[in-house]
């Protein structure tokens, strides 16, 4: 069966939005190197690379389908923000707005009844469940510690020693 129109064309705006994502952490890992925080660029860095395996995994399920992936220009992100924790607060923020998109093309998937796209989008439903926690646990214990210097090194410490997928 071949992926239904209205999908392929949902699903490339969607693979154009993790693109964009891949760019909006590394210039957010490109902000921390510049203020001198290596755990906070490092985990940035990481979540880039994760948001370019979820374009790449969109890209080669429409292909598999039968459709045409048909790459878009991908917008400049900020480069410039006001501390570690709006970039934390941003993380958190773009991860809701994924979580929202996927969403809605799981809905479109539905609505089309086009089964083989609902089960590939349940991994991205539940990828979205532990990018919102990950990134909420940051911003939480960035309140936490209220600012504080031996507070931020921690967390940039223990930030500088996650692992990828």
């Amino acid at each position: 069966m071949n992926l239904p129109k209205v999908v392929e064309e949902a699903l490339n705006e969607q693979i154009n939005h993790e693109f964009y994502a891949a760019y909006l952490y590394l210039s957010m890992s490109a902000y921390c190197e510049s203020i001198r925080l290596p755990g906070f660029a490092h985990w940035m860095r990481l979540q880039s690379a994760e948001e370019h395996s979820h374009a790449m995994k969109l890209f080669d399920f429409v292909n598999d389908r039968g459709g045409r992936v048909v790459l878009e220009t991908i917008a400049q992100p900020p480069v410039e923000f006001q501390s570690v924790q709006d970039v934390a607060q941003r993380t958190l923020e773009h991860e809701r707005y994924v979580t929202e998109r996927i969403n809605q093309l799981f809905a479109l998937a539905v609505q089309e009844k086009d089964y083989a796209t609902q089960v590939h989008l349940q991994w991205f439903v539940a990828e979205q469940v532990e990018e919102e926690k990950s990134a909420s646990e940051v911003v939480d214990q960035l309140k936490q510690f209220g600012g504080r210097p031996e507070g931020l090194l921690l967390i940039d410490r223990q930030l500088a020693g996650r692992k990828g997928d």
